[in-house]
């Protein structure tokens, strides 16, 4: 037994095990910690978490924490701070949840559980950069609900909200699940297509079409709703930024709308 001040905390098998557990030590990491060290290490975490504002860091920072403590609330060693450990535990956890609250509050249209501007730039940096990586196609497209404005009026604004929720999830059920959905504006959306050209991402609008068609919203004497949404496509150019590819999506999306409803143009 260790002769420090600290006992040796073993979160794995360490290399003092016997010849009949040497194999399954082999298998296993052989770090061991003291509680001097954890000490040090959740210090370092705290460090990091002070300098960092990603929410998403953060959350992964708590989460080798947690695994760490949990490391310890194991160890047979230390069955006089148990009680502590869970505790310890039991805040970290707490933590993060309420940080993956937060991350989700952040990033994602309360209405709708689309993501939000802001979590249409974070997601766009990923695709882009997958997209330059691989030389692979991008395609965005700006989504407009047509006459959305006569609907508020006529049905009312909480009908209206009714019709942005109905459609979010039949875009979530007719897209693939790589594919990035956000909430652009009241009635405009923004889809993100990876690995996908321009005549694919057509095909995909006018199965979206096809799907608001059969599967209407209906009223509160529970008649079908019509509606329908213009939209703009664009193929993004590599190392090219959101803001550039959305104003060329916008553009086609005033052609689109120009041209009466359910119209779908391609930037060119």
């Amino acid at each position: 037994m260790q002769t420090s001040r600290h006992k040796r905390l073993k979160l794995v098998k360490s290399s003092e095990t016997t010849s009949e557990d040497s194999s399954v030590s082999t298998k296993k990491h052989q770090s061991q910690l003291t509680l001097d060290e954890y000490y040090e290490h959740a210090e370092q975490y705290a460090q990091q978490i002070r300098k960092t504002h990603d929410v998403s860091e953060i959350i992964g920072i708590l989460n080798t924490v947690l695994s760490e403590t949990q490391d310890l609330r194991h160890n047979s060693e230390l069955s006089s701070a148990q009680e502590q450990i869970r505790y310890a535990e039991q805040k970290i956890e707490s933590l993060r949840h309420e940080l993956e609250l937060i991350r989700e509050l952040v990033h994602n249209d309360q209405m709708t559980g689309l993501l939000n501007r802001r979590g249409l730039e974070e997601l766009y940096a990923r695709e882009a950069a997958r997209a330059d990586r691989n030389q692979s196609p991008l395609c965005a497209i700006l989504i407009d609900l047509d006459d959305f404005e006569e609907i508020n009026e006529v049905y009312g604004y909480p009908f209206g909200d009714k019709v942005l929720i109905h459609f979010s999830k039949l875009m979530k059920r007719t897209l693939r699940p790589s594919d990035v959905i956000a909430r652009f504006s009241g009635k405009a959306f923004i889809i993100l297509l990876p690995d996908t050209g321009i005549a694919e991402a057509v095909c995909v609008l006018q199965r979206l079409q096809h799907t608001l068609v059969n599967r209407p919203i209906l009223s509160a004497r529970h008649q079908p709703i019509p509606v329908t949404f213009s939209s703009g496509v664009t193929l993004r150019q590599p190392h090219e930024h959101l803001q550039v590819v959305i104003k060329r999506a916008e553009e086609a999306l005033v052609r689109a709308k120009s041209s009466g409803k359910s119209q779908i143009e391609i930037y060119s």
